[in-house]
């Protein structure tokens, strides 16, 4: 479905190291936006730890300098919404990890969205004439400690099975976030169907209750429920409307 709000963002999406932890959903619901509800995947509820490259990046169709391309790191679930067309999939950021202060803010300002800006670095390797990458990582620096997530794959991406964990955790084509007062901003994504390679080891290493919060602590420790590799795509961004 075509979105009637204006085009805000364009930009390529890379390179998705997805890490997914199942969660009590009662931690999730004090971060629920009014109007939605949570999303489960047969019976359970998952946040997820995503590294990925922003790539080619324009904001109304104008490139900015030194602002195109990035790392970013999020933590997020997965709520749905019934609208008058029918239910609506999307995702909520608990926070979002960049490494430009000015992307940070435009993020705030125009989504309501909870962006930190810090030191960023990562690593792909393997991705040689466009295939699938061997394995990536992406770091950054916060509170004086580095901190991590790293996925390998275990082989070339492939088409997301229908009725995956991986079609659930890539299938979400809207964003929700609270603003101040209680509201609820709705946003549209568009993208292509992500192809996707299982992982053959990930791991999470990173400062979670100062980053996050202590309740989140638990369910972000050890081995992930699942990890994949997205390929990515270009995509979309429209601008947000504050829902009634």
């Amino acid at each position: 479905m075509k979105s009637h709000s204006s085009k805000f963002l364009t930009a390529q999406w890379r390179h998705l190291a997805m890490l997914n932890f199942e969660v009590d959903p009662l931690v999730l619901q004090p971060f629920v936006p009014a109007g939605t509800e949570l999303d489960d995947w047969r019976g359970k509820t998952f946040i997820s730890v995503v590294g990925f490259m922003f790539l080619n990046t324009r904001v109304f169709g104008i490139p900015i300098p030194f602002h195109r391309n990035f790392e970013e790191v999020n933590l997020r679930f997965y709520v749905r919404r019934k609208a008058s067309d029918g239910w609506r999939r999307g995702v909520v950021f608990i926070r979002e990890i960049v490494p430009r202060a000015a992307i940070a803010l435009t993020a705030r300002l125009v989504y309501g969205e909870n962006y930190v800006a810090v030191p960023m670095t990562h690593s792909i390797e393997g991705a040689n004439g466009g295939g699938t990458p061997r394995s990536v990582s992406y770091s950054w620096r916060f509170r004086g400690r580095e901190n991590r997530i790293e996925l390998s794959a275990k082989g070339d991406a492939c088409e997301t099975p229908e009725g995956s964990d991986a079609e659930f955790i890539t299938e979400h084509y809207w964003g929700y976030a609270r603003r101040r007062g209680g509201r609820t901003t709705e946003y549209q994504v568009e993208h292509p169907r992500w192809r996707t390679a299982r992982a053959a080891a990930a791991r999470l290493d990173c400062d979670v209750a100062g980053l996050y919060g202590s309740q989140f602590v638990e369910f972000l420790q050890g081995q992930p429920a699942s990890a994949f590799l997205a390929d990515g795509s270009d995509v979309e961004v429209f601008r947000g409307t504050v829902l009634p």
